[in-house]
């Protein structure tokens, strides 16, 4: 799928804005504050209902609105009937999902008709911040190419809560305990196992991307950890561990502690490499992401990328700007001058629209035409 016309009410800026119809490649540029990081922010909320800024649903809405909505028609690759997808969300409330005409309560199934990729300032975090943070990343691998990961995921947070509650108690009923350490030991050995089979297929994908867009970057490694010793299997690990369960009160030990390490020559990546270094191998991840759900669903990713021109210089923009077309991927791309992409995306662009963002209001730019090199 791939959106053809976007509607957005009450985004932060954009108060009513209409862009149709959209391009396989869409540039949205203007100065700082302008509204382009908005108009990927509306993407986002049509694929998992929220923002990718952190905050509040209130810190989204306009000020001074009691909701917002983002309306786009979707089409499929093969050009045939379009999709229509609603997301409305009020200040404060759960968020109102429509595909096709019909009322959805599921933001997994929102996720599944929309894919979507986020390259940004944040993505950073992919390396030096929390676990969760990575864990995040490989789910979402993971849940787009594993249809039964969802139900595993939720039936071991439930299992993982009923333990914890138990292991607070002053007084643990140990057949309680047992029955949902089974449960969790099932549902948390299947989780590793998809993550395992999921990372198999990416990091040949990682390293291939990577080796494009910074070849100089091949003593990095990916190893996925996934959160108890290798060599026990995970009901083994939680009856070893009991004993520090009881006394800390939680379980400490499992798929909930994974963690993916990305290293140069034994040193964490965060700490060895430059900045746009780290960009790179950031794009690299999730670019590879939307190579395996290509290869595994036939299904494409739609990519926000967000100042993509900070911290890299302009050999490195075009390496990943070529990796984005040949993905054949739709792209929302953000920039204060247009030439900061039109200068280093490849010349065969097939479906180029550009627009020109200014205090909240959007117009497409005319006189860029696709596909011929006009551009540059």
């Amino acid at each position: 799928m791939s959106l053809h016309r976007l509607n957005i009410s009450h985004i932060r800026n954009l108060r009513s804005v209409q862009i149709n119809p959209l391009g396989r490649l869409n540039v949205f540029y203007g100065a700082n504050g302008s509204g382009k990081t908005s108009v990927l922010e509306s993407v986002h909320v049509l694929g998992l209902a929220r923002s990718f800024r952190a905050g509040s649903t209130r810190n989204l809405v306009t000020h001074g609105e009691e909701r917002l909505t983002v309306f786009a028609e979707l089409a499929s690759g093969g050009g045939v009937g379009r999709t229509p997808v609603g997301v409305e969300r009020a200040v404060q409330g759960e968020a109102s999902i429509r595909i096709a005409g019909e009322d959805v309560r599921s933001i997994a199934s929102l996720a599944e008709h929309l894919p979507v990729q986020v390259i940004n300032a944040q993505s950073f975090e992919l390396l030096g911040g929390a676990p969760a943070t990575r864990r995040q990343f490989l789910d979402w691998g993971v849940f787009h190419v594993e249809q039964s990961f969802l139900a595993t995921w939720r039936r071991f947070q439930r299992a993982i809560k009923q333990r914890n509650n138990i292991l607070r108690h002053d007084k643990i009923d140990s057949g309680q305990l047992a029955a949902w350490t089974q449960e969790l030991a099932q549902s948390g050995e299947r989780i590793a196992e998809s993550r395992q089979a999921y990372a198999q297929r990416l990091i040949p994908e990682f390293e291939s991307v990577l080796n494009t867009l910074a070849p100089e970057l091949d003593s990095l490694t990916l190893r996925l950890r996934r959160g108890w010793e290798e060599r026990t299997s995970y009901a083994e690990a939680l009856q070893q561990s009991e004993p520090t369960d009881r006394e800390r009160g939680y379980t400490h030990t499992g798929p909930q502690r994974a963690d993916i390490r990305l290293s140069v020559a034994g040193h964490p990546a965060a700490e060895t490499l430059s900045r746009g270094q780290q960009k790179l191998v950031v794009c690299a991840l999730k670019l590879a992401q939307g190579r395996v759900l290509t290869r595994e669903k036939r299904q494409h990713c739609v990519y926000l990328v967000d100042d993509l021109a900070s911290e890299l210089d302009k050999q490195h923009a075009e390496r990943v700007c070529r990796v984005l077309e040949e993905l054949q991927a739709q792209v929302f791309i953000t920039c204060v001058d247009k030439s900061e992409i039109l200068d280093v995306w490849p010349d065969s662009a097939p479906d180029l629209s550009v627009f020109h963002v200014k205090h909240g209001l959007i117009e497409r730019d005319e006189t860029v035409k696709s596909g011929s090199g006009d551009h540059h």
